[in-house]
């Protein structure tokens, strides 16, 4: 069986410290216990703490709610328009009686699907997310399994949800760094939905209600997302900003009040905004890398990315860039162009800041019979060389 090779010998350096540096830039820290921050455009991780640990989503589940919903929407199965029955269970649970956050449904009345979509994205409304669960999905149990599934379709590969609306459960669970990729989806995929996050307020059925989102009314360009509080595990919010053409995702969870929520979140915020740049590590097309092809016409294959390679680096004091490749060692021919064949991990100092897929430039044909065998003669010798370099995939 083939391993994938670590390619500690194609380490290429793009980036130094600036000669003025007399000190390596001050650590930043959060108070949040757990804690995710990426720049849009490159996806460069500006901060990581505790990420894939797995918390409580309270009402940040509702973001999936509403991912899966807006999903529904894009493929056809249902239209704003479309109406949905308010259930018992959904007024009882999630409505005026419950005293929680709610939209005031009322019992056994009719709610459009775009009326929901606006009463969850800005009021948090708990009998919005149950009258789309049981609308889309009969049962509000059988519609959480279709989130976890829709998770794992958009690359969250451990988040459970139990409801429709993070009410305890004891099951569901997420890490700050899947809610990040859930808010990039939201974003990016739905930005005619999306858009609802950031409404100030809401009126409807004459009750009128303002947006939930403490970062809104601070002038700092944020438009999204949700916030979550979970008994033992603190507050918690996922939020979004875009100033000056840069858009930032930011997940914090374990913070010990609502006030430090929002101060814990803006400071973060104003940070990855003020003290980072742009640069581009790789250009449209260039040829990172070369990987090796068993048996092939070629021993050799030139691995490219899709798109620029750009990273987010401090204005001061960077670290030095680094970039190393990861592939199965070797490609076995015959190979097409454009085939996954690798990563590309760029390092800030050792902190990993960026993945970005690698594919092959150009097809590489079986060779003859004669090239067949001298390169099983090199697989042998590189196999006993460089296996001390091989690194083992696990879990994440």
């Amino acid at each position: 069986m083939l391993k994938r090779l670590l390619l500690a010998v194609s380490v290429v350096v793009v980036g130094g410290v600036s000669a003025f540096a007399q000190t390596p830039p001050p650590a930043f820290d959060t108070k949040a216990a757990q804690a995710f921050m990426i720049e849009a455009s490159t996806g460069t991780i500006l901060l990581a703490k505790a990420e894939n640990k797995p918390m409580s989503p309270a009402s940040l589940a509702k973001l999936m709610t509403m991912d899966v919903v807006f999903d529904a929407i894009a493929r056809g199965e249902i239209t704003p328009d479309t109406e949905y029955p308010v259930s018992e269970n959904a007024w009882r649970t999630g409505g005026a009686p419950s005293r929680a956050s709610t939209m005031f449904a009322a019992l056994k009345s009719r709610v459009r699907v775009g009326d929901l979509i606006q009463g969850v994205a800005v009021q948090q409304a708990n009998d919005g997310c149950i009258i789309l669960a049981e609308g889309i999905s009969v049962s509000e149990a059988e519609f959480a399994r279709r989130m976890t599934q829709h998770a794992r379709e958009i690359g969250m590969p451990k988040a459970i949800f139990a409801n429709s609306t993070g009410l305890p459960d004891g099951d569901s669970k997420v890490s700050v760094r899947e809610l990040v990729t859930l808010a990039q989806d939201l974003q990016q995929n739905h930005p005619d939905l999306y858009k609802y996050f950031g409404q100030a307020d809401f009126t409807w059925n004459k009750i009128y209600q303002r947006n939930r989102n403490p970062l809104l009314p601070l002038s700092m360009g944020a438009d999204g997302l949700g916030t979550g509080f979970a008994e033992g595990e603190g507050f918690s919010i996922v939020a979004s900003v875009e100033r000056n053409g840069r858009r930032l995702f930011l997940a914090l969870g374990g913070l010990s009040s609502d006030k430090e929520r929002t101060e814990e979140a803006k400071r973060v915020l104003e940070w990855g905004l003020s003290n980072f740049r742009s640069q581009r590590v790789f250009a449209d097309g260039e040829v990172i890398a070369a990987a090796s092809v068993y048996g092939g016409a070629s021993s050799s294959v030139g691995l490219v990315a899709k798109t620029p390679v750009d990273v987010y680096i401090p204005v001061s004091n960077p670290d030095r860039l680094a970039a190393r490749i990861v592939y199965r060692w070797p490609l076995t021919a015959p190979v097409g162009a454009g085939y996954e064949a690798g990563t590309l991990k760029v390092f800030s100092g050792a902190r990993l800041v960026r993945e970005v897929p690698l594919y092959t430039e150009a097809p590489v044909a079986k060779g003859g019979l004669g090239s067949r065998a001298f390169d099983a003669l090199i697989e042998l010798s590189e196999t006993v060389l460089f296996s001390w370099l091989w690194d083992t995939p696990t879990a994440t």
